[in-house]
């Protein structure tokens, strides 16, 4: 089976291009989401044409904007980095997601140095070029820095919505969207989605309640940047609790005093911070197989990526 495409910074699957010949192997991209991930890598210093190994650069304010200035001296690579950036930019729309190197000027999503026109150190709050243009123009894709993968709850967040936006991809985007697929799309991450934002959630029924009102294609556009930024919304244990009680009251009817007991201790466990996600969880999944409930069965928020990633053993 061919990987959820996802772009990343080359230097993070161990290929020798930073500025020094070295690299910034993430041996958990490549040992464990390289097992679900086609990665494709790019690494836009040197695809620009900057070489290997080539000056450091920062980036520099000036009145027209950001410029990618070298650090010892005054060698500017904007125009390269623009010009590669236009070329590949339009070749991303077929990736799910992007994992970004951190504190890179071309590759940081945030908190990169920026410097004068003179090289004097002004801030932290950069972006780099590439991590820039990115964002804009492809601003439903998930994307995230390696480094914050190693938080468990972003990790979980940002895996959780690299597999949500494949299946919107894959299911209601371009030639595939319907009425149809549309709501079935919502119904499958209903309890996702409130687990992520009920404020959200409780927008997007009324949107879809009257789907003659507008073009279809409007509607789905309003409804996926919705849905993507309540996704982008960690999920605190409260909300948790609140979407699996939701579950369980499908559930409850099938299920013997005791083990719903079982159950709801499990839950109230959670909420204290006594066990993992994944005890209440695989307690619920269990119930659901002994009971199927066609509504819950195809229910994301249930198994929202394969189990082998292990992710919610640490939420």
């Amino acid at each position: 089976m061919t990987g959820i495409p996802v772009g990343i910074s080359s230097c993070l699957l161990g290929k020798e291009v930073r500025h020094d010949g070295g690299h910034k192997h993430s041996r958990y991209c490549t040992q464990v989401l390289a097992k679900h991930f086609d990665f494709r890598p790019i690494c836009p210093e040197l695809e620009a044409g900057l070489g290997v190994p080539r000056p450091t650069i920062h980036l520099r304010k000036y009145p027209e904007g950001m410029r990618l200035i070298e650090t010892s001296g005054a060698a500017d690579h904007t125009d390269e980095m623009r010009g590669f950036i236009d070329e590949v930019m339009p070749t991303l729309g077929n990736l799910r997601g992007y994992i970004l190197m951190k504190k890179s000027p071309t590759c940081g999503m945030e908190r990169i140095k920026v410097y004068t026109e003179k090289g004097n150190h002004i801030d932290n709050t950069g972006v780099g070029l590439f991590a820039e243009a990115l964002m804009k123009a492809y601003p439903l894709m998930p994307v995230e820095e390696e480094g914050r993968l190693n938080d468990s709850m972003l990790r979980e967040n940002f895996i959780e919505r690299v597999f949500a936006y494949d299946d919107w991809l894959q299911n209601v985007a371009g030639e595939n969207l319907t009425k149809q697929a549309l709501i079935e799309f919502h119904t499958r991450h209903k309890f996702t989605l409130m687990a992520h934002s009920e404020k959200i959630y409780r927008q997007l029924g009324p949107l879809l309640a009257d789907l003659k009102s507008e073009p279809l294609e409007d509607i789905a556009d309003r409804y996926i940047h919705l849905f993507m930024e309540a996704m982008s919304h960690r999920v605190s244990r409260g909300s948790h609790v609140n979407a699996m009680q939701h579950l369980l009251g499908y559930l409850k009817d099938g299920m013997s005093g005791e083990e719903k007991s079982v159950l709801l201790e499990q839950v109230e466990a959670y909420r204290r911070g006594e066990v993992p996600l994944v005890v209440p969880m695989t307690l619920l999944r269990l119930a659901q197989r002994k009971e199927p409930a066609d509504y819950l069965t195809i229910q994301k928020y249930l198994t929202p990526y394969p189990d082998e990633l292990g992710l919610r053993n640490n939420v």
